[in-house]
């Protein structure tokens, strides 16, 4: 296949088509991250739908670029999501932007993207940036299998399910956190998954931009001394065992086994925790029901 030909069906490729939906990426802080076919497909849609119409419209204002839009977030998805389908099929295009990073990552685009699905409408991405995983390559984890969760639910319930269930994993797993939740969530963490490698991630891309790689337990007490700024990636080491783990298999007997060299009952779940990779929740109801 001759260069020439792939370079026709690349130009071809970027025309604007009639009738389909762009998902494009936008950048999370550096605005020369943005790449020249997403500001084509920003300049030539015919629309475009917008998680917050302000904030898009700054950058609009900055690209130099005038354009109809259309508000799309999660409160008012379901109405404005069949609106932009009715438009797309009357042949208009359209580009889906969120605040920053990638669209249907963690957002409603995802809804969109499923209806249009259903009423076959053609749908093409505009790749770029995306914070969690510019997180997972800075982290110094493990990047080769990794776990996404998003936002962890504010229902206790929830969040206690899903933890227990990420607490398990053998992926390096990547999360979303805001400011003004992180203390907990990282409570939570260090409850659920031991005292494990943690590289927390804000201001991704800008000026201040700070890559922290530490321990659950030490981030704990970090912000325990200063107020958490910014939005927050956490990328947490997977669970591990280590080849050469001199301990019982059995949880009871680990704890046992540690208590019968010096510590009291509590130490010795922390440390069976630790040396197992699994929570120190974990170890203690697992204990427990066997102690009674």
């Amino acid at each position: 296949m001759s260069f020439s030909k792939n370079h026709t069906e690349i130009r071809e490729k970027n025309e604007i088509i009639g009738g389909m939906l762009y998902l494009v990426a936008t950048p999370v802080g550096n605005l020369a991250d943005l790449s020249e076919r997403a500001v084509k497909v920003l300049s030539e849609v015919d629309f475009i739908a917008a998680e917050d119409t302000r904030n898009t419209g700054l950058l609009l204002l900055r690209l130099g670029i005038q354009k109809s839009m259309v508000s799309y977030f999660e409160h008012n998805k379901r109405e404005r999501g069949e609106m932009i389908v009715k438009r797309l099929q009357n042949g208009e295009s359209c580009a889906l932007v969120t605040d920053a990073g990638t669209p249907a990552i963690s957002d409603p685009g995802e809804d969109l993207v499923k209806l249009c699905a259903e009423r076959d409408i053609p749908v093409t991405s505009v790749p770029g940036a995306c914070a969690a995983i510019l997180a997972l390559t800075l982290s110094a984890l493990s990047t080769g299998r990794f776990v996404f969760e998003g936002f962890v639910s504010t229902s206790k319930a929830e969040r206690r399910e899903r933890f227990s269930l990420l607490s398990k994993e053998d992926r390096t797993v990547i999360i979303y956190e805001a400011p003004h939740k992180l203390r907990t969530t990282l409570d939570d963490l260090y409850e659920y998954f031991g005292d494990r490698k943690i590289t927390l991630c804000r201001e991704l891309t800008k000026l201040n931009e700070e890559v922290i790689r530490t321990t659950i337990g030490s981030a704990v007490e970090k912000y325990k001394a200063c107020d958490p700024r910014g939005e927050y990636v956490l990328v947490i080491e997977g669970v591990t065992k280590t080849d050469t783990a001199d301990y019982p298999e059995d949880i009871t007997e680990h704890v046992n086994k540690l208590i019968g060299e010096g510590l009291d009952r509590m130490s010795a779940m922390k440390r069976a925790a630790k040396e197992r990779g699994i929570s120190k929740s974990d170890v203690y109801k697992h204990y427990v029901s066997n102690d009674e």
